[in-house]
């Protein structure tokens, strides 16, 4: 209950900081030492009764001590203290009772800033990889080691990352505020791509135990409906709320009992949520006759139509098909390839599919994935070589970081074992 209350009010807490304050860089370590004061204390002294306040209040004063060390080392410190920080704050120890009155101040507003941190995370003078690694940071809550799996790199490297776009951020002196439309719009790609990869680390997480992260896709699905305000003309942004709504819908089906993964064609469609499937549906059927269909909307089409299957025998696949080509023209992605392929075998037969997989066999963005593997032993299997399929889902599970992945992947290459190989 304090986790998922902590991982909702951060990135308010920290935008709150910032918009008051500035010193992006120097405000999330403050906040990240609020974060751990109430992990430990609520849980034994109670939710205060402003959590928010509580957590502004306490990183404010963090970071007045932070800001006080830097300024000392600079030999500045008096000059810039009295322009930056309140003078009810600047003397105050950190440890010190919190007051009414200090509860107050901290909540003179309660605008939620996720937003307004959300893009600035994406600012323009940040590369494309250290805008989403900011963003999962910041505002979605990921850990560092968690980035760094999602992009495939050292954790160390990750951390440099991470730190250099903070100091960009620093030193751009943006003001925190919405960009003004035209700024905006170019911003919005990066943003988009951000909430994606936030709401598949918790639909798909890369590791531990658990197959999904339901905080982490209704984070992401609350901040794309934030953005779907900001913009509701946008068909991009109706579609990528459509993809996560028609995609989580089926995540009540995606484990059984004992937490072990379930395949969409195996799931049980009863327990899929209808009103999400309904929500996404009617966005995507809206967007989709707007000007040329974007990667979003291609997906979340691809989505209902899983969805509005009766069972999964009656899945329209070469219509997924035909949508999967309309993708592979605009998005050069690996994983958009094996999604086809896949659809090519369920429509034609699995050696079709086999075909294409040995196309991407020498993608080095993907050779290397489990996914890659899976694939190939569930499309083996379906052409009847066992043995070939069986080897393939042991490398699968190998190279699967999640749990639950790496479980399923053992048990279907055990059912394809012979007689005295269990």
């Amino acid at each position: 209950m304090t986790e998922d209350l902590l991982r909702e009010l951060a990135p308010q807490v920290l935008g709150a900081l910032v918009r008051r304050y500035g010193h992006f860089d120097t405000a999330e370590d403050a906040v990240q030492e609020a974060l751990l004061a109430a992990a430990t204390q609520w849980p034994e002294e109670g939710l205060p009764d402003s959590p928010r306040a509580w957590l502004i209040t306490v990183a404010a004063r963090r970071l007045t001590d932070l800001l006080r060390a830097e300024q000392a080392r600079r030999r500045r410190e008096d000059a810039v203290a009295a322009r930056a920080l309140p003078e009810d704050w600047r003397q105050a120890p950190a440890d010190r009772p919190l007051t009414a009155s200090d509860a107050a101040s901290a909540s003179d507003s309660d605008s939620d800033d996720t937003l307004v941190l959300l893009f600035m995370c994406c600012h323009p003078s940040l590369s494309p990889a250290s805008q989403v690694a900011l963003t999962l940071r910041a505002v979605g809550g990921l850990s560092t080691a968690q980035i760094a799996r999602a992009f495939m790199v050292p954790e160390p490297t990750m951390t440099r990352r991470i730190t250099r776009a903070k100091q960009r951020i620093k030193d751009s002196g943006v003001p925190f505020r919405l960009p003004r439309a035209a700024e905006r719009d170019r911003r919005l790609g990066a943003v988009l791509h951000v909430l994606y990869l936030i709401f598949n680390e918790g639909y798909a997480s890369t590791s531990g135990p658990d197959l999904h992260r339901a905080e982490l896709t209704a984070e992401a699905i609350r901040l794309a409906r934030m953005v779907r305000r900001l913009l509701p003309d946008d068909t991009e942004v109706a579609g990528l709320l459509a993809l996560m709504l028609l995609t989580d819908a089926r995540r009540p089906a995606r484990t059984g009992p004992d937490g072990a993964l379930i395949p969409m064609a195996e799931q049980d469609r009863g327990l899929w949520d209808a009103a999400r499937i309904a929500e996404g549906v009617e966005l995507v059927t809206d967007a989709l006759p707007r000007g040329t269909p974007g990667p979003y909307q291609l997906q979340a089409a691809i989505a209902a139509l899983h969805d509005e299957a009766p069972t999964a025998a009656e899945t329209d696949w070469p219509q997924i098909t035909a949508l999967y080509e309309l993708l592979l023209r605009i998005a050069d992605n690996p994983m958009v390839a094996l999604n086809h392929a896949v659809a090519v075998a369920m429509a034609r037969g699995p050696q079709a599919g086999l075909d294409r997989l040995e196309r991407l066999g020498g993608d080095d963005r993907v050779s290397g994935d489990h996914r890659l593997h899976a694939v190939r032993a569930h499309l083996l299997e379906m052409s009847g070589d066992h043995e070939g399929a069986r080897a393939s889902y042991e490398r699968a599970a190998e190279l699967a970081m999640s749990f639950p992945q790496r479980r399923y992947l053992r048990s279907r290459a055990a059912r394809l074992a012979g007689p005295g190989e269990n």
